[in-house]
């Protein structure tokens, strides 16, 4: 398995190095795209091997991920892992993501923060919850964690799959893809993965009001193409999500090829 990581980044000097570092032990294709940064954060990464893609303007984490993909995807890779710039994930869970990949070869695999999700701001909570339901429906089978920016994308899909990226949909993108990727015979899988909040950290771009109300549109206008979709409602009603347990990895069983 050949397996890229992108990374989107948008003012993290603080933090950016040590979430490149920590992706370049798990893979030897690491991307960050610079998505006009003012603080930094380019000078932040100097020295390391990484490959970097600058946005001259802000253009959201939609576009940030969608270059990135562009990159990853040129490079033959199997896999693109996605993680934020903002060091809530830890890079080192990618393998378990990895493992779960070889399991479930038709699924993105979400890095789901299913561990201490207590430690989440409480208008985080509620705007994830209302999110996965809504978009479980509109993708037609249970998803844990919609919102969770570390996954992990077979290529195959990403050479396929069509969504909007521009800046208004720069929080709508990753859960159309979802949506999107149940249509082309996907679905998702999730590894339990603990989330860093750390105190002193900068505020989320994720507005929550303005943004799960531009995903309410955006799964209210897949719902409304599919004729309300009522048989994903069903799906979700009578099943769970899939949860594979966190289980440590066999390095020469996964094959990560960097």
């Amino acid at each position: 398995m050949r397996l890229a990581v992108v990374i989107p980044a948008y003012n993290e000097a603080r933090t950016i190095r040590v979430v490149a570092e920590g992706a370049l032990r798990e893979a030897s294709v690491v991307i960050v795209v610079d998505d006009g940064s003012t603080d930094g954060t380019i000078d932040a990464l100097a020295g390391l091997p990484i490959r970097l893609v600058r946005h001259p303007s802000n253009l959201g984490k939609a576009a940030a991920l969608w270059s990135g993909f562009d990159v990853a995807l040129a490079e033959g890779v199997d896999y693109v892992a996605t993680i934020d710039g903002d060091g809530q994930h830890q890079a080192s869970d990618l393998r378990r993501l990895v493992q779960a990949a070889l399991l479930h070869p038709r699924a993105i695999v979400i890095g789901a923060r299913l561990l201490e999700r207590a430690n989440a701001p409480i208008s985080r909570r509620i705007a994830n919850t209302v999110a996965d339901f809504s978009i479980s429906w509109a993708a037609g089978y249970p998803i844990a964690d919609s919102q969770s920016g570390e996954r992990l994308y077979p290529a195959t899909l990403l050479r396929v799959i069509e969504a909007a990226h521009d800046r208004r949909n720069s929080f709508t993108f990753e859960s159309e893809v979802l949506i999107r990727g149940g249509r082309h015979g996907y679905t998702s899988v999730a590894v339990p993965v603990r989330t860093i909040y750390a105190s002193g950290g900068r505020r989320s771009h994720f507005r929550p009001i303005r943004d799960v109300f531009r995903i309410f549109c955006m799964v209210t206008r897949s719902l409304l193409s599919r004729g309300l979709h009522l048989p994903g409602l069903w799906n979700i009603l009578h099943s769970a999500p899939v949860v594979v347990p966190a289980a440590t990895c066999d390095d020469d069983a996964l094959n990560i090829v960097t």
